[in-house]
């Protein structure tokens, strides 16, 4: 009683120790999510011109992105896709706010008949889209299925989105065209003509060592040209990786379990309390089964010709004798042991015919209501009218073929070779020969084939493998990864470089990786090794290690580049270069002292060349190459005089104007102006989204998220 007495009398100091205690750990939690708007950001996944982007709402979108790709797209992909579509889907749309556009029932129409036209529950009797139809459509959704019907009114609002951009690029690209003096000006940019006379002295001629450029030009070569250097926020790292791969052991293991299945071996059964003799490779004679009971790779149950053997071992493989063995052999990450089952003469290439006569109960032939024994009957029956008349088959195969992919075709089905057909068929084909007809039953129903051709037979194998991926056991993996743990240990206490060269590992450098990259050249689809690279507490000089499904990487951040113009050493592979060529050009223009061309070249060891009938539109010196800003400069030029040394793209050049060639004026040039105005439309909507793109307000926060 008396601590409950001392506990009222603090009541009022003890609920403010209490609220201090709640209001630090909400503080802490603010701060360490970056401030009190943490939790709008945890669902923002961006914001364009002010409209927030849900977190929600676009992962719905990736997730259905990615169950529509399947497997053939990753989800950073998946992200790019949805958010370039945003994007577009956004920007638009306020466009088209601004403007007033709206879409009314006729262009919405003209976007439906673009897109379901094709669909044949949208068609008439003869074959015209009818809205009739999708008005049909629409009622038996809005009575039947309430919730495909809404998705369908979901559809609607973005056909009315995609009248509403058609009417808005429209209304754009009409503004665009050239007039009848653009057209000339076109016309004579590719007609018009001079021949000259030139000297040229090649950068090459410079040996790189006389020229040097220093990290203040580059600097300044960046400010000066800032457009072209403005970058993303990046991240240099250096890498070593350990791959997960089989030892010796391994090896030696793998060779040995394969030997020790070529003999017999005894187990116990315990149903019969006795040991059983179980046939090895070299005595079974039941190879599927065999290999399928112990092999990593499945049976290959058909006939190869010695170019589809592998070809490091295509001469001992097709020259067993039937029943020897041969291996074990490495070959593409297994190990293999192989037998020669069959050697038999086959052609390599088929040409046939057949009728597909199928029967009720397969999926692939619902309307089929005949009874499996009318086809069978049905088929012979027509392989004995074929047999007594072959001319007849087209016509049969038109009339009764339940393969509609090719019995307009008069059941043709090219040509083809070993194992391109079901077993049942291609073992017809294969030991019959050319004109023979006969019935075979598949998983499809009865076959009439016809052998129309058959190539010259030639020997064929076949080739039982038992193969054994070599994987890395138990005992290697644990070994790599004290192995590894080593290296991240001994590299965080001393230089990473060092340690790795004094273990002998191979470093890897990938510099100006951005915030939603996902690869890492040498080990591929590494987006989390990105993601740590990016985060906030991560600093210059940490390292980690990464589990990866080869192996492990132990990573180092070496730099964080901030957005900005790129720095000297990241620019330098780009204006390097550049620099370099200007001053080549500097010192090569210094060797000109004449304006004699043949005065030029024989104080240069160079020559005179000659290039005739050159234009703007195609500015290329023969021997030299593309030269765009030479033959600008000639067309300056009067008949007769010589320029003053112009820098090109491969070298330094002085030339001699000989002649202008004036193309002959055309009667009109209206044909050119509509050309002129066809290509400058064509991409017009790109680059208006692209302009529209640059001008927004555009806060990126994928990378947090993804």
């Amino acid at each position: 009683m008396a601590v409950l007495n001392k506990i009222r009398q603090r009541s009022v100091f003890l609920i403010i120790i209490i609220a201090l205690a709640l209001f630090s750990f909400v503080l802490a939690d603010v701060i360490r999510n970056g401030g009190f708007s943490s939790q709008k950001d945890q669902n923002t996944i961006a914001t364009i011109n002010g409209e927030e982007v849900s977190r929600e709402d676009f992962a719905r979108q990736v997730e259905g992105f990615q169950r529509q790709m399947g497997a053939n797209v990753s989800t950073s992909q998946a992200v790019n896709q949805v958010w370039e579509q945003t994007l577009r889907e956004t920007i638009l749309k306020e466009e088209l706010e601004k403007l007033g556009i709206r879409a009314g029932k006729a262009q919405i129409r003209e976007v439906m008949r673009t897109q379901m036209g094709s669909n044949p529950a949208f068609r008439n009797e003869a074959g015209m889209f009818d809205e009739n139809r999708v008005r049909e459509y629409i009622a038996s959704l809005r009575s039947t299925q309430p919730e495909a019907y809404q998705q369908w009114l979901q559809m609607e609002e973005n056909m009315g989105d995609i009248a509403r951009q058609n009417m808005y690029f429209s209304m754009v690209t009409a503004g665009i065209g050239a007039t009848i003096v653009e057209a000339e000006q076109a016309y004579r940019f590719q007609n018009n003509t001079v021949d000259l006379r030139f000297v040229q002295l090649p950068y090459s001629s410079i040996s790189d060592d006389e020229v040097e450029v220093s990290k203040d030009e580059i600097r300044a070569y960046i400010k000066d040209h800032a457009a072209q250097f403005e970058t993303e926020a990046s991240r240099n790292i250096r890498y070593v990786y350990f791959e997960e791969t089989a030892s010796d052991e391994d090896v030696k293991e793998t060779e040995e379990a394969l030997n020790a299945l070529l003999e017999n071996r005894v187990e116990y059964n315990a149903v019969t309390s006795s040991n059983d003799t179980l046939p090895g490779f070299n005595s079974t004679t039941d190879y599927e089964d065999f290999v399928e009971a112990n092999s990593d790779l499945p049976y290959d149950n058909r006939f190869k010709f010695k170019n589809e053997l592998p070809s490091e071992f295509a001469d001992e493989l097709f020259n067993l004798n039937e029943g020897e063995t041969f291996g074990p052999y490495q070959h593409e990450g297994y190990f293999k042991l192989s037998k020669l089952v069959e050697t038999k003469e086959i052609p390599d290439s088929t040409k046939a015919s057949h009728i597909l006569v199928a029967y009720q109960g397969q999926q692939f032939a619902p309307d089929v209501t005949r009874s499996k024994e009318e086809a069978e009957a049905l088929a012979d029956s027509l392989a004995n009218v074929i047999k007594g008349n072959k001319d007849k088959f087209a016509e049969l195969a038109v009339e009764f073929s339940s393969d509609r992919s090719n019995n307009q075709d008069g059941g043709d089905l090219g040509y083809f070779g070993p194992g391109d057909m079901v077993p049942e068929f291609d073992t017809y084909v294969l030991e019959n020969n050319e004109g023979d007809v006969g019935v075979v039953e598949t998983d499809f129903g009865y076959h009439v084939i016809h052998i129309a051709e058959q190539s010259q037979r030639e020997k064929a194998v076949k080739i039982a493998t038992i193969a054994r991926e070599l994987e890395a056991s138990e005992r290697s993996r644990n070994n790599l990864f004290n192995e590894t743990t080593k290296f991240e240990i001994a590299a965080g206490e001393g230089d990473f470089a060092e340690v790795a060269k004094e273990g002998d590992y191979d470093v890897r450098t990938v510099n100006n990786v951005k915030a939603l990259d996902e690869n890492i050249p040498g080990v591929g689809q590494q987006r989390r090794i990105v993601q740590w690279a990016f985060e906030d507490e991560a600093n210059v000089g940490d390292i980690k290690r990464f589990d990866i499904p080869s192996g492990y990487v132990v990573a180092q951040l070496t730099a964080k580049n901030k957005k900005g113009l790129m720095t000297a050493e990241n620019a330098s592979s780009k204006v390097l270069p550049i620099l370099t060529k200007e001053k080549k050009a500097e010192i090569l223009k210094s060797k000109i002292n004449s304006e004699n061309l043949e005065e030029i070249a024989s104080n240069n060891n160079t020559m005179v060349q000659t290039a005739n009938a050159v234009s703007l539109g195609s500015p290329t010196l023969p021997g030299a190459g593309r030269e765009p800003e030479v033959v600008g400069s000639v067309f300056a030029l009067e008949a007769g005089s010589v320029s003053k040394p112009i820098a090109g793209n491969n070298g330094v050049y002085v030339v001699e104007l000989e002649s202008k060639n004036e193309a002959p004026a055309m009667n009109s040039y209206s044909g050119i102006a509509q050309q002129e105005t066809a290509q400058r439309r064509q991409n017009a909507s790109q680059r208006l989204f692209e302009a529209l793109r640059e001008k927004a307000e555009i806060e990126d926060n994928r990378a947090r998220f993804y």
